[in-house]
């Protein structure tokens, strides 16, 4: 069963259409990517999964459930979800530990409090005030609250900004576990490496509509586009674009006899292939 079937969604603001028809299969155990440009329609295709925003149209199911509904069932069906929103307010006068272990009491399963604290790197931190954590350690604390109800499915709405590298990278082989034990997480970033790093599939959604849904390696036609080489002639730089840079590279080295002055072979990053497709270019 997938986690999450949309059809045919739609959600207007007045004469402002911000979803306009959009349909999404979302398998359980994926990673899916959101990527889109402010005002594209992906925050608010995201709240309705939630079930923070109604719709006008469409049929949704999340987990086998309608997100608006309510009632008992809701109650039940949020238990099986975790969210990480994109600015959260907490409670600065208690410390780590206690926030999460607050917040793990409103779970029928949650994970050992110990546990997250150390899957989210504030081992050093779980006696400290939140109000004296740095940006990326309340993240981080974000991130514990949304996994300590040990979610089938979790939302992650552009987790890791405030985040150092090395503090990104953990993050990313926290997901990957998360994913490796069964959890579908469906994420949305504006770092375009971190959507290649991490998800299986990717949407691009523009104009409140989805342009395409492909992996993030044949997204756009990338896997098949030209690649650029590249190389230094003497005192000139020189550059062909080629559907065979194999053959090219074996003509150059012949008429170098050797070693390329220069060399790079490079094909469209996700980010080219992002940009050209919401029609915007590098600046």
């Amino acid at each position: 069963m997938n986690a999450i079937e949309v059809t045919g969604l739609r959600k207007s603001y007045g004469s402002v259409h911000a979803v306009r028809g959009i349909d999404l299969s979302i398998s359980a155990g994926e990673i899916f990517a959101l990527l889109g440009p402010n005002g594209a329609g992906k925050t608010t295709t995201v709240e309705i999964l939630e079930g923070f925003r109604s719709r006008d149209s469409g049929e949704v199911s999340v987990l086998g459930f309608d997100p608006r509904n309510e009632g008992n069932a809701a109650r039940e069906w949020r238990n099986r979800i975790g969210i990480v929103l994109q600015s959260t307010s907490d409670s600065g006068d208690l410390t780590v530990v206690e926030t999460i272990d607050h917040f793990s009491g409103y779970y029928s399963n949650p994970r050992e409090v110990d546990e997250v604290i150390h899957a989210v790197g504030l081992d050093e931190k779980a006696g400290s005030l939140i109000r004296k954590l740095s940006g990326g350690q309340r993240r981080r604390l974000d991130v514990a609250l949304g996994i300590v109800g040990n979610p089938e499915l979790l939302f992650l709405d552009e987790p890791t900004t405030g985040f150092d590298p090395e503090a990104r990278r953990a993050f990313w082989t926290l997901i990957e576990n998360l994913r490796g034990s069964g959890t579908t997480i469906v994420l949305t970033t504006h770092y375009l490496d971190e959507a290649e790093a991490l998800a299986d599939r990717v949407a691009v959604i523009n104009n409140g509509q989805i342009i395409e849904i492909s992996t993030p390696s044949e997204l756009g036609g990338r896997s098949t586009a030209q690649a650029l080489v590249t190389w230094r002639d003497g005192s000139e730089v020189k550059s062909e674009a080629t559907d065979n840079p194999t053959a090219l590279v074996n003509k150059m080295t012949a008429i170098f006899n050797g070693e390329i002055p220069e060399l790079t072979v490079t094909r469209p990053s996700l980010e080219d292939i992002y940009l050209r497709m919401i029609g915007k270019t590098h600046e």
